[in-house]
């Protein structure tokens, strides 16, 4: 369990911080999502934060397993609202890529909680 925790830490780790960054740097890809699921453009760096704060909970978490825990519930807080957000205005295109992340957390939450 644990090596499986520390890749998959890794990796959706990884995710977030190039998300995290799309964010600040204001990427065309990124912003015309953002502005058509709500997300008002003041909010968008605190969204960053939102996830460097969580990959650097799940990297952590992996010597302090009780912060990879809390990170990896707010990961799948945080896809999971971003998963509502796109359904709320029906973007099909947006809802598979955060349905996948939110996958991905709520297996790392399964694994951090399994091997505690």
């Amino acid at each position: 369990m644990f090596i499986a925790y520390t890749v998959l830490a890794v990796l959706l780790s990884l995710m977030l911080v190039v998300s995290g960054r799309g964010k600040l740097v204001k990427d065309p890809k990124i912003m015309p999502v953002m502005t058509a699921v709500g997300v008002s453009p003041g909010m968008v760096p605190v969204l960053a934060v939102l996830e460097f704060a969580g990959a650097v909970g799940l990297l952590v978490g992996i010597g302090y397993r009780p912060l990879g825990v809390a990170a990896a519930v707010g990961v799948v807080l945080y896809f999971l609202g971003a998963v509502i957000a796109h359904l709320r205005v029906k973007d099909i295109k947006g809802t598979p890529g955060a349905g996948v992340l939110l996958v991905a957390s709520a297996a790392e939450l399964a694994l951090a909680a399994a091997s505690m």
